[in-house]
């Protein structure tokens, strides 16, 4: 299976993006001009392509209003400016803006990106169906990037954290979702904090996706 760079198309920013074995990039579908999975070591708040068409996933809360993990990162790394507008976005009843699985978008403000795409994954041992949460999360902010004009997406590994999400059964729910989408986005990426979260999309990626490199 062919292996290259993350940095072949577009000018990706990111720190740590070339780990040793790492920028894995793979064909979501065997349809011509079919998107890419791309895989990253690093951290999601410097990633970028091109500051217009670029967006990250935030793994927030049902609240929006910043927390722990990647979430703090970059609520963080935004600015207050952030925590402001998700302020804005109208909650569906008390306390509550984006339910699990749903997506909302805002500005990305101090980010290099142009969005930030807010979804709500599940807490593994206290949703009834985890996998369908964990789905709608990816589908819906999938599907709100393709509204949004947003050709390149970064998402971390919703709900591997706090929320105890096993992650190889999470990497076949991202892996999967993405390819449902190989001929709306040019590029899904995946940016994971950890080796062993990298060593299990890349090897999840290789189990979906190589019969398209032959």
């Amino acid at each position: 299976m062919s292996q290259f760079s993350s940095r072949r198309r577009g000018s990706h920013s990111l720190s740590h993006s070339s780990p040793s074995g790492g920028g894995e990039a793979f064909r979501l579908s065997a349809d011509a001009g079919a998107g890419a999975l791309k895989l990253h070591k690093g951290d999601i708040t410097l990633w970028s392509v091109d500051g217009a068409t670029d967006a990250i996933v935030n793994a927030a809360n049902e609240r929006m209003l910043g927390g722990g993990g990647v979430d703090g990162a970059i609520h963080r790394a935004a600015g207050p400016e952030l925590v402001e507008a998700c302020r804005k976005v109208p909650e569906v009843k008390s306390g509550v803006r984006c339910p699990t699985g749903e997506a909302r978008i805002t500005p990305a403000f101090k980010l290099p990106v142009s969005r930030v795409i807010h979804t709500v994954g599940p807490i593994y041992d206290m949703d009834k169906q985890p996998e369908v949460s964990l789905n709608n999360a990816y589908t819906n902010s999938l599907k709100l990037a393709k509204q949004n004009g947003i050709q390149y997406i970064a998402f971390p590994a919703i709900s591997c954290g706090v929320y105890r999400y096993p992650p190889k059964e999470a990497s076949k729910i991202a892996v999967s979702t993405a390819q449902q989408f190989s001929n709306d986005i040019k590029e899904v990426h995946f940016v994971l904090f950890s080796d062993e979260l990298y060593d299990i999309w890349r090897e999840t990626a290789k189990e979906f996706l190589s019969q398209f490199e032959k």
